[in-house]
């Protein structure tokens, strides 16, 4: 440990950064979560110059097994390790599966309480591939995570050269390098050289909420199920999910939230029973707005259904009723478009 180097802790969690391939032209097929943090720290001896790095191993799976008990782990250490008052630690850095990545940064961004830097990063091509992008993308999120401008941001995502903000950027293609994007706001910086720069100054999204963590438990969060609607959606699922122990649900609606006439009448039983329903948008562009169709539902604004579920589940773990996860979701686009 060099006491003129910033100090930057590594989460891994397995994913394809992790993974292993049985040969090197393959970049399918393969088994994530296999290599574990040393040897990830060990690829790339490069970070070592420039940071003093710790790696703790949270998991090794693949993304599709990540759970709320381990992304509420993850918020509970990250916020100790960076917020508490005698704090030494500068930046986080979280390795990560792609498939349900932007599930994690989301709830780690909406959840960090102090302004030092969260970054979460994975790869697309397995750790043994020919041209591995893992290596490089860990060696940027490391120099990010040290950086002192990253600093009142949030969390961000690191993937090829680029730097997106948690709370809008998604996965937008199963197989490309260049999978992670925000269409509509764009990339909030990149990389030339492996040395990460901004296009604007320090600032957060506009509609953003956050949560605290403190005072809960590992437990995992309250049970939120996602619908999809579709032409004849009849919305049948929702009594027997909630028989199921579901508290909650996202609709992923068509368009703007629509929701279709046939699903009304259980919408309408779930809502009056005090089950929670949020209105996201299939196309994952937009936003839903508050005060739009489907009677007492909550819009879920410009978030997708994968973090509006998020959202939800935080708002039922601290215990809010209907209008009080109403005002989580809808209050700041409400005011704003008054």
């Amino acid at each position: 440990m060099r006491s003129s180097l910033p100090n930057v802790v590594i989460f891994a969690t397995g994913g394809t950064i992790a993974g292993s391939a049985g040969s090197r032209d393959q970049s399918t097929g393969y088994t994530s979560g296999v290599v574990g943090i040393e040897a990830l720290i060990q690829a790339v001896p490069e970070m070592l110059n420039i940071t003093n790095i710790v790696g703790s191993q949270i998991s090794n799976l693949n993304s599709g097994a990540i759970n709320s008990t381990i992304i509420m782990t993850m918020s509970k250490l990250a916020n100790e390790l960076l917020c508490a008052p005698n704090s030494t630690t500068d930046g986080l850095v979280i390795t990560h599966g792609t498939d349900t990545l932007e599930e994690t940064a989301f709830f780690m961004d909406i959840t960090l309480e102090c302004a030092k830097p969260i970054v979460i990063v994975g790869a697309m091509r397995p750790s043994t591939a020919i041209s591995a992008d893992g290596p490089g993308n860990l060696l940027q999120a490391v120099t990010l995570a040290a950086l002192p401008s990253a600093k009142g941001r949030g969390a961000m995502i690191v993937l090829n050269d680029r730097i997106g903000a948690a709370w809008y950027t998604e996965k937008t293609n199963a197989n490309v390098l260049d999978t992670f994007r925000a269409i509509e706001q764009g990339y909030i910086g990149g990389f030339l050289n492996n040395k990460p720069f901004f296009y604007y100054p320090a600032s957060q999204p506009l509609f953003k909420e956050t949560f605290s963590t403190a005072n809960f438990t590992t437990a995992p969060l309250p049970r939120v199920d996602i619908l999809i609607a579709y032409e004849d959606f009849t919305g049948d699922l929702i009594p027997a999910a909630i028989a199921n122990g579901a508290k909650g649900f996202v609709i992923a609606g068509a368009g703007a939230g629509n929701t279709g006439p046939l699903a009304v009448p259980h919408i309408a039983a779930a809502l009056a029973a005090g089950v929670p329903i949020v209105v996201s948008t299939k196309t994952n562009g937009g936003a839903v707005e508050p005060g739009s169709d489907v009677g007492q539902t909550v819009k879920s604004g410009f978030l997708n259904p994968v973090k509006s579920r998020l959202q939800l589940q935080l708002a039922l773990a601290h215990s809010m009723g209907l209008e009080e996860v109403r005002a989580a979701f809808e209050n700041k686009l409400g005011k704003f478009l008054l």
